[in-house]
């Protein structure tokens, strides 16, 4: 363990940081610009004072009247600048017609205009080394970024900052404004009144004077205004400087930050080393970090250390698998000597053991310590290494050395915890026809997975989710789908079909008996279908079967318009003597009339039947 006879001492000392912009001095502007006016009988641009009074025009200290001061005269009326009453006839006439002079005037306070340049980062760090007695010490910062001591023995070098996460502001685009200490001109200072210095965007500015409404307006701009006895009072002399700085003041009172003034938006204004007139600063609220080279002179520099003797009393190496682990060597020192030390420890071992890097450490007297050493085999089979331990003191010479063995053993290669056994690539014939078994095998596996659905289930959350389904291409579910779709046509068309055979016959007539017997048109239907039906059995030739139904069913017809005309009497006389004819017809003919009358009733279903109920319920109406 090397150290300095003498060590020394260092102090590093940083200031604050702030930010550093050249200024350069513009113009000098009115605080606040006032239009007066005076009430007159014979305003004259060249009118004297006893006349226009304020508004008289102005001279500059040679006398000579300086350009655009005069006074600009209105008439009197409502809709002038300043609404006046022009009087009565008689006093035009006495005195002369009423009218005001204008004039805008620079009274109170004048505030500096400078431009302001590119920031740069201004700090200084003092940098002391004190060795013994002796103190050398050197002062950098951004403008002087190396430096060396008056002694030699310090050299400092600064190598730059690390960035931070706030920018630090440009003004590039905006004016400072401070209140004039002095006369007009370049401020010999710029005094201490932080809070009347306001920063404002330079298109709020007018240089040479001649625009309205901008900060430095002058004679010019305020007489050529046009239509200026139309226009409002103090026209043309907005957006002045105090306009600006009440609206702060008025914030401030809100306590809110402002919006133009310098002070209360930042800190250490104008705080810097050789704060002049030709510079304005600001603080930096953020840490910055500097990197620094700091350099020391060796020439009279005495270095001292230690030495110690010491001993290995144990080395602990346990037996593991080789490969898939590695082995750990315990190694336990002690300093036998009386003073403390620093040591140096070294493990070494065959070349089939990765290298490893010596440890360095430092133990008191009698003091103990236990260092770790990681092995790396490099072969998977079963296997014992010769290794050795050394020892060395502070002036790296071996003050110990203990040797030792350890075993490995070989690495298990289907151990389940290891992962899956290494198979060797299979070649020649047999392994090409193995390739092609495989792909055929995989694609049939996944065409019996494409058609049986297999994929698309396990990917699909239910039978409806139809996105999935159609993204999949599942066949199975647009089958399934299919025939889902197929069963409600089939349903339809199958009631249909039974509706045709009649198989709901015993239904509608439920239906008629129950809901259809309490009205009387109901029980007329029923008797004429009664009726109609002796029309049907009484006829005798087969061969005429079709066209006697039709002249039945027309019979039918015109018997329903005309059994309105008869007797209730007169009707069942007509229905026993057909019933009689019928049972007549049967013995007659025998099987032919049977065949007639199954065809009939065949024919004269519940359609025939909901014909009549219809033909009835015309007849009753």
């Amino acid at each position: 363990m090397q150290t300095f006879r003498i060590p020394p001492v260092l102090t590093v000392n940083k200031s604050a940081a702030y930010a550093l912009y050249d200024l350069t001095y513009i113009r000098d502007v009115a605080y606040k610009p006032e239009e007066y006016y005076v009430k007159t009988r014979k305003c004259e641009p060249n009118a004297d004072a006893k006349v226009v009074k304020i508004c008289e025009r102005l001279r500059d200290e040679n006398g000579t009247i300086i350009e655009h001061t005069e006074p600009m005269c209105c008439p009197c009326g409502p809709q002038r600048r300043v609404p006046s009453s022009c009087g009565s006839v008689f006093d035009k006439l006495m005195k002369g017609k009423p009218n005001t002079a204008h004039c805008v005037r620079f009274p109170g306070d004048w505030f500096h205009v400078f431009g302001i340049g590119q920031r740069s980062l201004g700090f200084s760090v003092l940098i002391q080394v004190k060795t013994g007695s002796k103190v050398s010490e050197v002062l950098i910062g951004p403008e002087n970024r190396t430096a060396i001591s008056n002694d030699k023995f310090l050299r400092a070098n600064l190598i730059g900052d690390f960035v931070g996460y706030t920018n630090i502001p440009s003004f590039e685009d905006f004016y400072l404004v401070i209140p004039r200490q002095g006369g007009p001109g370049q401020p010999q200072n710029l005094g201490r009144n932080f809070s009347m210095w306001m920063l404002l965007e330079r298109v709020r500015f007018t240089l040479d004077g001649v625009e309205c409404n901008k900060i430095g307006v002058n004679f010019e701009a305020f007489n050529g205004q046009p239509n200026f006895c139309s226009s409002p009072f103090w026209s043309c002399l907005h957006n002045q400087l105090w306009n600006f700085l009440e609206a702060d003041q008025n914030r401030i009172e809100r306590k809110q930050v402002p919006l133009f003034g310098v002070e209360g938006r930042f800190e250490r204004i104008n705080q810097h080393p050789n704060a002049g007139t030709h510079s304005f600063s600001i603080g930096v609220t953020e840490v910055i970090n500097t990197n620094l080279l700091i350099e020391l002179s060796a020439d009279d520099v005495d270095y001292v250390y230690q030495r110690s003797p010491g001993k290995i009393l144990s080395i602990n190496i346990p037996t593991f698998e080789a490969l898939t682990q590695f082995g750990t060597a315990t190694i336990t020192a002690k300093n036998t000597g009386e003073v403390e030390a620093s040591y140096c420890l070294t493990f070494d071992c065959s070349s089939d053991v990765t290298l490893m890097e010596e440890q360095y450490f430092i133990m008191k007297p009698k003091e103990t310590l236990t260092r770790s050493f990681k092995l790396y085999p490099g072969t998977d089979q079963a296997a014992k290494y010769i290794c050795a331990a050394i020892l060395k003191d502070s002036n790296y010479n071996e003050v110990d050395r203990a040797e030792c063995q350890f075993s490995t053993t070989s690495t298990v290669i289907d151990n389940g915890s290891q992962g899956n056994p290494f198979k060797p690539p299979k070649t020649g014939t047999t392994g090409f026809f193995d390739s092609i078994e495989s792909f055929w095998n995989h694609v049939w596996k996944t065409f019996i997975d494409f058609i049986t659905g297999k994929s698309c289930r396990t990917k699909c959350s239910g039978f409806f989710d139809f996105r999935c389904h159609i993204q999949y291409i599942c066949m199975s579910w647009i089958l399934m789908f299919g025939l889902l779709l197929a069963i409600f046509p089939t349903v339809i068309v199958l009631l249909w079909l039974l509706h045709q055979k009649g198989l709901f016959d015993p239904l509608y007539d439920w239906w008629d008996d129950h809901f259809w017997e309490d009205s009387p048109s109901t029980k007329n239907t029923r008797h004429r279908i009664n009726v109609d039906h002796r029309h049907v059995h009484v006829h005798k030739h087969h061969g005429h079967e079709a066209r006697h139904h039709n002249y039945g069913t027309h019979h039918k017809r015109k018997s329903t318009h005309n059994d309105h005309k008869h007797s209730h009497f007169q009707r069942s006389s007509d229905y026993h003597y057909d019933l009689h004819h019928v049972h007549k017809d049967k013995h007659k003919h025998g099987r032919r009339s049977s065949s007639v009358m199954q065809k009939v009733d065949e024919n004269t279903g519940y359609h025939g039947q909901k014909k009549q109920r219809r033909t009835t319920k015309d007849y009753s109406k």
